[in-house]
């Protein structure tokens, strides 16, 4: 099905898991308390996320995303997307893998409200970035770190 909201209840988590798909592309994720009404459990993206969870290692390069973001918070994404599964880097390193000047504060302040309002985190994988918000909640954010540390 290339349209629609999936979702599973994870327990490494402790919450679940949430994907919007339109057109064959993910359009947004969260880790709602509960799995919405509306929600399919039944998505082959979701079975490689909860491989994922499950400790196997995947770096969703692949997996196309939505992003309705302006071009240079765009650019920002798309670099943490670069950031290979099980490593960390910080903000700076992400403003400038984006092309971007660490040393302009507005610079540092589009990085962070970029990642903080990453509508595809795990996707755009914002918990690998130590120093800074993310589209998911601080504590899911340290459990895929957790996951992706095992």
């Amino acid at each position: 099905m290339d349209v629609g909201v999936f979702a599973r209840e994870s327990d490494r988590l402790d919450r679940a898991v949430e994907i919007g798909v339109a057109s064959g592309r993910v359009v947004g994720v969260s880790f709602p308390a509960e799995i919405p009404d509306d929600a399919e459990s039944d998505h082959p993206l979701l079975d490689r996320v909860f491989a994922y969870l499950a400790g196997e290692p995947d770096h969703f390069d692949d997996v196309e995303v939505a992003l309705t973001v302006g071009t240079t918070e765009r650019r920002v994404l798309e670099a943490v997307r670069n950031v290979p599964h099980g490593e960390t880097v910080s903000l700076e390193r992400v403003v400038r893998m984006a092309g971007l000047d660490p040393e302009e504060s507005a610079d540092v302040e589009t990085a962070r409200s970029a990642l903080a309002a990453n509508p595809v985190p795990l996707f755009v994988p914002d918990h690998r970035v130590r120093d800074a918000p993310g589209g998911a909640a601080a504590s899911v954010a340290a459990r895929l770190r957790a996951i992706e540390s095992d």
